[in-house]
């Protein structure tokens, strides 16, 4: 029994080195936590550093249209029809009905080439496009899925998928610039199609897309000889 009269009692002093070393054991933790969180704030920043070069990168590469697939006006397969003798009865009276309504929809996937002469690697996570055709916007979209294109002369393909009304395409200041597209599609053109995209990249910070400041413009021109090359290879 001790001198106050309390049994069991446990002096100060005895627990003062295990106090002292519960303290330096939550100082180390707090410190261990501190630097976890400092080298994954020093891992993302070199992931974002990476990400906005490789975006550079992808600005800096080589495009060219490489194909047109899926093309589907109003429902109708339209991909391998080379005059009205090659579509179905069914698919005639389809086309017929679908010239007497208000819209005409034309859905098609347009492959845009993409050739990487940097060393590094180039790449998009997620893009936001808007398309010019001869200077005057016509559609935009969203491509969702990750790009990426080897350095040192990589290729790799750009699927753009396009919807549009094509009457309310053809009624405007686009309609001439339509016609002599579908002219150099034809292989038939006397003039390039100047196409442009205006490309918004985003970059993942953390778990999140934050959308890169500005966008940046891929140009190439579309002629009759490439509608020609690129027709002949979709029907053999």
């Amino acid at each position: 029994m001790s001198s106050n009269g309390r049994a069991g009692s446990i002096p100060a002093f005895c627990t003062l080195p295990f106090s002292i070393a519960i303290d330096k054991a939550m100082n180390n933790r707090h410190c261990c936590i501190w630097v976890l969180v400092l080298l994954m704030l020093i891992a993302e920043g070199c992931s974002v550093l990476k990400q906005i070069q490789e975006t550079k990168n992808f600005a800096r590469c080589e495009f060219r249209l490489s194909t047109v697939e899926n093309t589907r006006l109003a429902g109708i397969n339209v991909q391998r029809i080379k005059s009205t003798r090659d579509l179905a009865i069914a698919d005639l009276a389809k086309f017929t009905v679908a010239l007497a309504q208000p819209q005409l929809p034309l859905n098609l996937t347009l492959n845009v080439e993409v050739k990487n002469p940097n060393a590094e690697t180039a790449s998009l996570n997620r893009l936001e496009w808007r398309m010019f055709i001869d200077d005057i916007e016509l559609i935009d979209g969203i491509v969702a899925e990750k790009v990426s294109v080897a350095g040192n002369g990589g290729v790799s393909t750009l699927p753009l998928q396009i919807s549009v009304d094509l009457k309310k395409a053809l009624s405007g200041r686009s309609a001439e610039a339509l016609g002599n597209f579908a002219l150099n599609l034809a292989g038939e053109g006397n003039k390039p199609t100047r196409f442009m995209l205006r490309v918004k990249p985003t970059i993942d910070v953390l778990g999140f897309q934050v959308e890169y400041p500005g966008y940046f413009d891929v140009k190439t021109e579309f002629t009759a000889g490439m509608g020609k090359a690129m027709r002949d290879g979709m029907i053999r």
